[in-house]
């Protein structure tokens, strides 16, 4: 599957960035430049889809630490979707499943509170 990241505004200062292929040391890159420019034009929720994401590397968890630290400094937050038991492996052994709220689908990323 190719890497592909895009980012689609939604009502409420809220930014969705969806995530497919494999997220690594090659393709983080393009989504922390999409992280920080929807933190640059106001984003206050930013909800990153990992749905369609089939590998995760720790660069690419170190890209969404990075967009977690972005959105707490603007009073902001940062969701993430994913139900990829793999993946949610990852996220459980490095003990980010405790600091990202992570939710099955977009509906509960649009209504989740902290």
């Amino acid at each position: 599957m190719d890497f592909s990241v895009t980012s689609t505004r939604l009502p409420d200062d809220v930014a969705l960035i969806t995530v497919s292929g494999e997220l690594d040391v090659y393709t983080a890159p393009a989504l922390r430049e999409q992280l920080v420019d929807a933190v640059n034009d106001g984003a206050r929720r930013l909800i990153v889809d990992l749905a369609q994401v089939v590998f995760l590397d720790s660069t690419g968890l170190g890209v969404l630490v990075g967009g977690l630290k972005r959105m707490r400094a603007v009073d902001g937050d940062l969701v993430v979707v994913c139900t990829a038991d793999r993946l949610l492996k990852i996220f459980r052994i490095t003990g980010l499943s405790e600091v990202f709220p992570i939710v099955p689908d977009l509906p509960s990323a649009r209504s989740w509170r902290a």
